[in-house]
C-alpha cells in the first residue's frame, strides 16, 4: 500500500492530515514519520489541553475511537494517564510502543527534523493561558516560523493573532463563509481553511483570493477532485492519502 500520487500539483502545497494517516494510525509518531519521509509540504495535527494543563496530540474529545475499550474525555484526564493508553494499530490491536498519544514537543520535533511545516489545530475553545503556553512551547522548539495555526474556534485564532501579529493563521470552516466571518478574517489577517465541498468552481477560489485569503481545502482523498481544485488555484490541499 502506498499514497495516491497527484500528477500535476502545480504550486499547490500538500498537507498530510493527522500525519500520513492512510498508512499509519492517525496522529501517532509513525504517521508523522511516514509523512516526513514523503514529499509533503506540511504535517497537520490536533492538540488538546489535558486536565492538568499539559498538551496531548489527539483529534477526538474522547479516546474511544482510537483506543478501543478505553473511553475517557481527553480534556478531563491527566497527561500521565493519557500517555499510558495504547492506541490501536491501523489494522487491529498492537503492542507497538510507538502507538501512544504523542505530546506537542514530539510532534514539533518530527516536523523540524524532516523540515515540514507544522499545521497545528487548536481543538475546542482554550483559555488564553493555555494558548500562551502552546506558543512558548513552540518557541522552545524554535519552530514558530514554520508553523500555521488553524482552528474552528475564532476566539482561539484572534488570541493567537493578538500575540503573534505576523503568524500564518487559517480559520477552519465546514460551510461557506458568512459576511461576518469574512470581515473578521480580513481585519485580523486570517486565511481560509475550508471543506473542499464548499469550493465548486474556479470562481469560488478567485473570490477568496480577491478578498486576500490563501485557500486551504480539506479533506481531499480523491485524485480527480484534487486535480480540479489544483487547476482552480487552491493554495493548499489537506489529505489523508494523496501525495
Amino acid at each position: 500500500m502506498d499514497t495516491i500520487k497527484i500528477s500535476d500539483r502545480k504550486n499547490c502545497k500538500i498537507i498530510a492530515h493527522r500525519g500520513q494517516s492512510s498508512l499509519e494510525k492517525e496522529n501517532t509518531i509513525p504517521a508523522f514519520v511516514a509523512a516526513g519521509n514523503r514529499s509533503y509540504f506540511g504535517i497537520e495535527t490536533d492538540v488538546h489541553r489535558t486536565d492538568d494543563g499539559k498538551f496531548i496530540i489527539v483529534h477526538d474529545d474522547t479516546t474511544r475511537r482510537v483506543a478501543p475499550g478505553i473511553d475517557v474525555s481527553v480534556d478531563e484526564t491527566s497527561y500521565d494517564e493519557l500517555r499510558k493508553i495504547q492506541v490501536s494499530k491501523k489494522y487491529g490491536l498492537s503492542n507497538r510502543i510507538d502507538l501512544h498519544f504523542p505530546n506537542l514537543e514530539e510532534y514539533l520535533s518530527i516536523c523540524k527534523h524532516y523540515e515540514k511545516v507544522a499545521v497545528l489545530e487548536l481543538k475546542n475553545p482554550m483559555p488564553h493561558k493555555a494558548m500562551s503556553d502552546i506558543i512558548e512551547e513552540i518557541k522552545r522548539v524554535d519552530y514558530l516560523d514554520n508553523l500555521i495555526f488553524i482552528s474552528f474556534d475564532m476566539d482561539n485564532l484572534l488570541y493567537v493573532r493578538s500575540q503573534l501579529p505576523d503568524q500564518k493563521i487559517q480559520f477552519l470552516c465546514g460551510k461557506p463563509l458568512t459576511d461576518e466571518q469574512i470581515e473578521t478574517m480580513k481585519a485580523n489577517k486570517l486565511d481560509a481553511d475550508l471543506s473542499y465541498k464548499t469550493i465548486t468552481c474556479k470562481e469560488d477560489v478567485d473570490a477568496l483570493h480577491n478578498l486576500g485569503f490563501e485557500v486551504n481545502v480539506w479533506t481531499v482523498d480523491d485524485a480527480a477532485i484534487a486535480q480540479d481544485l489544483i487547476d482552480w488555484g487552491v493554495d493548499y490541499i489537506t489529505t489523508n492519502a494523496l501525495e
